[in-house]
């Protein structure tokens, strides 16, 4: 960010916050193929604070919601007691820093997957995971105040298959697998479930975990309405254990305590089928993510991130055939 726009930046904060921001650090945080995250270091009526600024890259996902939305999100996730980053302020124009973003507090942690899968020693954190997850759970529709979410859908497993089918015609690259994949759980799908607040990208890597606490779950752009199996699928999915394939539930525990702490504190039991049927929707839901994100750099967003995210997709299609017992 340009001094211009850092300046800028100082002012808005210190309107914003009520009395005067000043920036005496600021750094551009790894990852964020969606979205840019800067830790800043401001002294806010003389006393320092450490803040997260997250904003849009130069491209992002059609499916992503925009930061005004996932603001309203961390409030309302913040007010039901789910552990988030204090949200704090909210700018919706793009004159002070190019974009639109917001402003949270900074939280202690290790988010990195890799890390995290080698650090799980027990069930632990799989089963902090799990009743957080259930505190998610527990924001359900009407929500008056976050209207960008629509109408719920009346069946969360076809509005899922018609929206990735969807996507792929878009795309115009044959995925026959894919469509396999799409076919079978068509095929195979469970009657309509209860629909909640689906965070929607809830796995190790979106998380920030201090010991077997967690201090924060991250990165709400893509939240819905829907089956609560599908968060818990997306979880336990094979391709976001970070290698840690035996640690079923997200490459940091077992999956029967992950279900057990989560059944305990939401108190609806688990249904595994109904999560079998999610992973293999997972599965498919990230290669087509995948694949989405090579074009984005085909298509002019040059970035090495995006261009190797596009290697996984025949891993993924191989985990989709083995899923419906064809490998």
């Amino acid at each position: 960010m340009d001094e211009p726009a850092r300046s800028r930046l100082a002012a808005w904060l210190s309107e914003a916050a009520g009395a005067p921001v000043a920036i005496t650090e600021m750094a551009l945080l790894s990852g964020g193929a969606v979205q840019q995250n800067w830790a800043l270091d401001v002294t806010r009526a003389g006393g320092p604070e450490r803040w997260v600024l997250r904003t849009d890259n130069a491209a992002v996902l059609a499916v992503s919601l925009p930061r005004t939305a996932e603001f309203a999100l961390l409030q309302a996730a913040h007010a039901a007691g789910v552990a988030v980053p204090e949200p704090l302020f909210c700018c919706p124009e793009r004159e002070v820093t190019g974009a639109p973003f917001f402003v949270m507090r900074r939280v202690g942690g290790i988010a990195a997957g890799h890390r995290l899968v080698r650090l799980a020693e027990d069930d632990a954190l799989a089963e902090a995971l799990g009743r957080e997850l259930a505190h998610i759970h527990r924001i359900r529709p009407p929500r008056p105040d976050l209207p960008f979410l629509g109408d719920p859908p009346e069946d969360a497993h076809r509005a899922f298959i018609a929206a990735q089918r969807a996507t792929l015609d878009a795309a115009g690259t044959p995925r026959p697998v894919l469509e396999w994949g799409l076919r079978h759980l068509e095929r195979s799908a469970p009657p309509p479930g209860e629909i909640v607040l689906n965070h929607n990208d809830f796995r190790t890597g979106n998380y920030m975990a201090e010991g077997d606490r967690v201090a924060a779950v991250l990165d709400w752009e893509f939240a819905a309405w829907g089956d609560r199996h599908a968060d818990l699928g997306w979880f336990c999915a094979p391709c976001w254990r970070f290698g840690a394939l035996a640690r079923e539930a997200g490459g940091v525990g077992r999956r029967e305590a992950f279900y057990a702490a989560y059944a305990a504190e939401s108190g609806v039991a688990v249904q595994h089928e109904r999560v079998l049927w999610w992973e293999l929707a997972a599965t498919i839901r990230w290669a087509v993510v995948a694949a989405d994100q090579g074009g984005r750099h085909l298509k002019g967003d040059t970035s090495l991130e995006l261009a190797l995210t596009s290697h996984i997709v025949p891993e993924l299609e191989m985990d989709v055939l083995r899923m419906t017992g064809i490998a």
